[in-house]
């Protein structure tokens, strides 16, 4: 018998065929959206390869034998040289952002006559394999800081390479990474830390020009202070296991806050956001005298937690209003709701809403869709791929469609916590990070739920680059777990 057939025949058996079908189905459906989002009518040639849904079959043909390729590879081999293929990828984003041919702004492409990839879509699967194998390093402890750092770094550096290539998108998917981080042990602390920063910048923006009951004091301020106040107290009470102290902080914050807001409307106007950033600063200073004296360094860290909320919130709106680009305060405005600009920042989701409500329940039919074949919304074939599938499929398809989005996150779940190998089980989540990412970002922002930051819909997408990336996350974790339970020596 021969070895070398037995192991394809063995790894062959072990592939997890769900996801492969799911896989394929998603193909099938992203190819008639690029085919219905890029038709013209009168067009007799849909399978021409100077069109863009002939193209797309190259593409999803190429995808499908890549990944025939990456199964027949041995499974160790990622492993092996998961921080190679880490370095290469960096060395060619840092060459991307020197490359001299600049496409819509961007500098994330590398033109190779007629061929254009872009290397930011493969660095995913390099950085899934290059922080998979540090975690799963002998002695590697995420809860301790340095090797936190480690991981961080791992991450950020193909990061930071992005955002100098202008594709500012791209580099916030590795933000997904901090799932995977979550799932591995990391506080949720940290992760309860962004999510209050988010809520922080939307509230203190969205209200910040709002003055409230009558006096000099804005609601966005006032409202984010108050819950840096609340969040604080709260962290005292579950991480220092201290409800009386806990208590007195709310009751001393919101005490003094709700009498300066009776003088300030009632005798003196003056703006109360003074007297709560006084009492942030009076209460950092307290939890740092408390950590000094009693050496629990959970004082510290909530005291960090505050301190770093304060900051964080004034910087914002520095940021906002000095540092970011004309057109990026203009999305971020437009989505808060401040600008309605339907004829240029807004235009976009202006349309795509609209393509998506025309749809209705069922939807006009196959190439049938008047907003897209009229060519109303820009980038209806990349980013905005979705609303293709709203106005030709209507609501039941775009339903059936994150289902199967849905079911494909379900069954990468199910297959990373099976693992038997902690680097199977990182690299999973660090997959299914990705694409929920990708799916949740991408389908908020043509529903206009989400900021317009310019990256895929997996699998649907026009584009090479997209879909080979895309195509490598995934068919590496299925030879990985094909390989769970192969004997090692």
């Amino acid at each position: 018998m021969d070895p070398v057939a037995d192991k394809q025949r063995g790894v062959f058996t072990s592939i997890d065929w769900w996801t492969i079908l799911i896989y394929l189905l998603l193909l099938t459906f992203g190819w008639m959206s690029v085919c219905g989002a890029s038709y013209t009518y009168g067009d007799t040639d849909i399978l021409s390869l100077s069109t863009r849904s002939g193209m797309q079959i190259v593409w999803i043909g190429t995808s499908i034998v890549l990944g025939g390729v990456l199964l027949l590879m041995d499974d160790r081999l990622y492993d092996t040289f998961a921080y190679i293929i880490y370095a290469c990828l960096l060395l060619l984003l840092f060459a991307t952002i020197f490359n001299p041919h600049e496409i819509k702004g961007s500098r994330s492409w590398l033109v190779l006559g007629p061929l254009r990839l872009q290397p930011a879509e493969f660095a995913k699967f390099a950085t899934a394999l290059a922080v998979s194998k540090l975690m799963s390093t002998y002695g590697f402890n995420i809860q301790q800081w340095k090797h936190f750092a480690a991981a961080c770094a791992v991450v950020m550096l193909p990061m930071l390479f992005i955002v100098a290539q202008k594709e500012t998108g791209s580099a916030l998917v590795y933000l997904s990474f901090f799932l995977m981080f979550y799932r591995e042990g990391m506080p949720g602390s940290i992760l309860f830390t962004g999510v209050a920063m988010v809520f922080y910048f939307v509230v203190g923006i969205k209200y910040g020009g709002i003055d409230l009951w009558a006096t000099p004091t804005r609601v966005g301020p006032f409202v984010v202070l108050l819950f840096v106040q609340l969040f604080t107290a709260g962290m005292v009470r579950i991480y220092t296991h201290d409800r009386d102290r806990s208590t007195h902080i709310l009751s001393l914050c919101f005490g003094i806050t709700l009498l300066a807001l009776l003088l300030s409307h009632f005798v003196y106007p003056f703006d109360v956001v003074w007297v709560q950033t006084a009492l942030c600063v009076l209460l950092v200073l307290w939890l740092l005298v408390q950590w000094l004296g009693t050496r629990f360094r959970n004082y510290f860290y909530i005291a960090a937690f505050a301190a770093s909320s304060v900051l964080f919130f004034n910087a914002a709106d520095h940021v906002l209003n000095n540092v970011m680009q004309p057109h990026q305060r203009a999305r971020i405005n437009v989505l808060l709701g401040l600008e309605e600009d339907l004829r240029g920042a807004g235009y976009n989701v202006h349309q795509s809403e609209i393509a998506i409500g025309s749809g209705g329940l069922r939807g006009k039919g196959f190439l049938n869709g008047t907003q897209t074949k009229l060519k109303f919304v820009p980038e209806q074939d990349t980013d905005f791929i979705f609303c293709t599938v709203g106005e030709e499929e209507g609501f039941v398809g775009s339903a059936g469609v994150l289902v199967l989005f849905l079911a494909l996150i379900l069954r990468l779940i199910h297959l990373a916590e099976r693992q038997p190998r902690l680097f199977g089980r990182i690299y999973g989540y660090c997959v299914l990070s990705i694409f929920l990412f990708h799916v949740f970002i991408n389908v908020g922002m043509v529903l206009g739920l989400t900021p317009v930051i310019g990256i895929p819909l997996p699998f649907f997408s026009y584009g090479g680059s997209s879909l080979w990336g895309f195509t490598f996350l995934l068919f590496i974790f299925l030879r990985i777990d094909a390989g769970r339970n192969a004997n090692r020596r």
